[in-house]
């Protein structure tokens, strides 16, 4: 059973920083991509980026572009969003999501394709204060 559990949301003030953590299991890692979303109130839910399994290359929406890091600890199973300058327009319940190889490559990565990704955390939220 695949299973996906985020973790490490939190309040923050502007300008800080936050860790997420998506602790996975019951599928093989590198055959897979994992990606990052995130829904604030009343909007859609938006990709933020993913990362590819088979060769930890990574895709960013515009908006995080060199504010968040996706990396992965293969040994557990785990990625991690790494949140950096962190703003109120940034709070957002935030999932992790499994999908194939090919949502997250280079030349094709969208952030609005959640369709995409058949398998989803439970979220956890991120509250940035001004």
């Amino acid at each position: 059973e695949v299973q996906l559990v985020e973790s490490g949301g939190g309040l923050v003030q502007a300008g800080g920083s936050l860790r997420l953590s998506c602790a996975a299991s019951g599928f093989t890692f590198k055959d897979y991509s994992i990606g990052w979303f995130r829904q604030a109130p009343g909007k859609e839910r938006e990709g933020v980026g993913c990362i590819n399994m088979i060769d930890s290359s990574t895709y960013y929406a515009d908006s995080v572009k060199g504010r968040f890091t996706i990396s992965r600890d293969n040994a557990e199973k785990t990625v991690y969003l790494q949140m950096h300058s962190l703003q109120p327009e940034d709070t957002a319940v935030y999932y992790c999501a499994l999908g194939g190889l090919s949502y997250c490559k280079n030349n094709y990565y969208y952030p609005d394709h959640a369709y995409e990704y058949d398998y989803w955390g439970q979220g956890t939220q991120v509250t940035v204060s001004s």
